[in-house]
């Protein structure tokens, strides 16, 4: 299988990360040009979002639903709390907390960084203001979050999202990680897992073509 996506992108690093967990061959095809605008350079997402997964059946859209596609083909069960496993409101507002801050960051770096559309402007400032208030909650309330999820367990979505977008905060600096020492202390140790250190983030290099040296 293949997953169309970005070395950089959390949410293309989400899927890569159950897919090294549940030993699950996955190849990375990457998009190295986030302002195109043809819905073929996103293996047919008329959505133009990534990631994309395609199978042997066809293509399968969005992070959660390429977990759910690695699970089914994974060659041993595993214990997964999936969103819908969450059994109270507090886990279930962090993942909520953790979506709204993946698709900020998100945000803001299509906007200021690849738009070059001024920072001060209310939607970026409002989305940021946002951005800040969800790491403030996520850093609240993520030790009561974590204990309420089922165990044991080998993953949970909520656990590998969050790491995800916390190392992003360092890869693509968009707000800084140092107010949210929970956060960053919880990052740290799940970066000891192999299935981290097999998808660090890097920028994506088109490869080089004869005409390209000349």
């Amino acid at each position: 299988m293949q997953i169309v996506g970005r070395n950089s992108s959390h949410f293309t690093r989400l899927p890569r990360i159950f897919a090294h967990e549940l030993g699950v061959p996955l190849d990375l095809v990457p998009i190295y040009d986030m302002r195109a605008l043809g819905p073929e350079v996103y293996a047919g997402n008329p959505a133009l979002k990534l990631p994309i997964l395609r199978t042997e059946n066809g293509v399968v859209f969005g992070a959660l639903n390429i977990c759910r596609a690695i699970a089914e083909r994974a060659t041993h069960p595993a214990r997964i709390v999936w969103p819908e496993d969450l059994a109270d409101d507090l886990s279930r507002n962090a993942q909520e907390m953790v979506w709204h801050a993946m698709t900020a960051q998100v945000q803001i770096v299509m906007g200021t960084g690849i738009g070059k559309l001024p920072a001060d402007n209310v939607f970026f400032v409002k989305i940021r203001t946002g951005f800040e208030g969800a790491l403030s909650w996520l850093e609240a309330n993520l030790a009561a979050a974590l204990s309420a999820l089922s165990s044991p367990r080998e993953l949970s979505v909520l656990e590998v999202s969050l790491f995800c977008l916390i190392e992003h905060l360092s890869f693509r600096i968009t707000v800084p990680v140092e107010p949210y020492p929970a956060l960053a202390r919880f990052a740290a140790q799940f970066a000891t897992r192999s299935s981290a250190r097999e998808t660090r983030y890097r920028f994506d290099t088109p490869p080089v073509t004869p005409s390209d040296t000349r």
